[in-house]
């Protein structure tokens, strides 16, 4: 199953288009995208057996975040090797942990403002919390997912980097550098769900390229370890980490720039496309 927030709706996603969640239900289901997440047992049951007849053609541009209003969004850093050789840092023991703020999310279509010249691209896998989970062990972490969508963790290193103590939460979540999309696609609708494809290209050029196999601390582990720590709340964010390939870590280092198009892949899921204006 996929879902997706068109122009503000809840709506499933099908081969003949977009079905109006609330309309197709009767009202049962709120138009609200992030509503379903703290109803999600009960959605996916309606769902599968839900009429595709009233589906209609869409246009992407109006494609948002599939999960908009987070409680809260965290940030895994240093979760692939080949990210943390080119780091010049050790393997974690334990995921490193930041969290991005709700205002810096986007939808996977348009523009997005640049605040400096240091502003680096991290395709990204993004798991989607669709049950409460609290103290919940690893072999039973994918149950507490609604589903996998793509995500960028773009980054203001400058800024990341700035001070005696790394800024990583302000340095993620200026508006617009938490894109996520084009839509929501439940875990069943992967041959293996912990082993996807992503990339993404700058201009046409391949800047990251590797699969969620190469992860250290797989989803099922980062949901146990986070909510060991604290409860991971339906509709919560988990931005799961990025291979190598940053701008940071290249020689010379490389940043995005005005009219910089930056596409991301991600298997199974789908495309989004992003393009570099300066900020006002």
């Amino acid at each position: 199953m996929r879902i997706a927030n068109l122009a503000g709706r809840l709506v499933l996603i099908t081969e003949a288009g977009a079905v109006d969640v609330e309309h197709a239900s009767n009202q049962r289901f709120s138009p609200d995208p992030h509503a379903v997440y703290a109803r999600w047992d009960e959605f996916t049951a309606w769902a599968r057996d839900a009429r595709h007849e009233d589906a209609t053609p869409f246009d992407d541009a109006d494609l948002r975040a599939p999960a908009p209003d987070p409680a809260q969004i965290f940030g895994i850093g240093l979760n692939y090797r080949d990210h943390a050789a080119e780091a010049g840092l050790d393997l974690p023991d334990s995921p490193t942990v930041f969290t991005k703020f709700a205002s810096s999310l986007t939808g996977p279509f348009g523009d997005v403002a640049l605040h400096g010249t240091t502003v680096d691209w991290e395709v990204e896998l993004v798991a989607v919390i669709g049950r409460r989970a609290w103290r919940v062990p690893a072999e039973r972490g994918w149950d507490h997912v609604a589903g996998l969508t793509a995500g960028q963790d773009l980054s203001d290193r400058a800024l990341q980097l700035a001070g005696p103590a790394p800024q990583f939460s302000l340095g993620k979540s200026r508006p617009g550098f938490g894109p996520t999309g084009p839509w929501l696609v439940t875990p069943d609708e992967f041959a293996d769900p912990d082993n996807l494809e992503l990339s993404c290209t700058v201009n046409g050029e391949s800047v990251q390229k590797s699969r969620t196999s190469e992860l250290i601390f797989s989803i099922p582990e980062l949901v146990a370890q986070l909510s060991a720590v604290l409860p991971l709340l339906p509709g919560d964010l988990i931005f799961t980490g990025t291979p190598a390939g940053v701008g940071v870590a290249r020689t010379p280092q490389r940043f995005l720039a005005a009219g910089d198009e930056l596409v991301s892949t991600i298997e199974g899921i789908g495309v989004m496309r992003h393009r570099f204006v300066e900020a006002s």
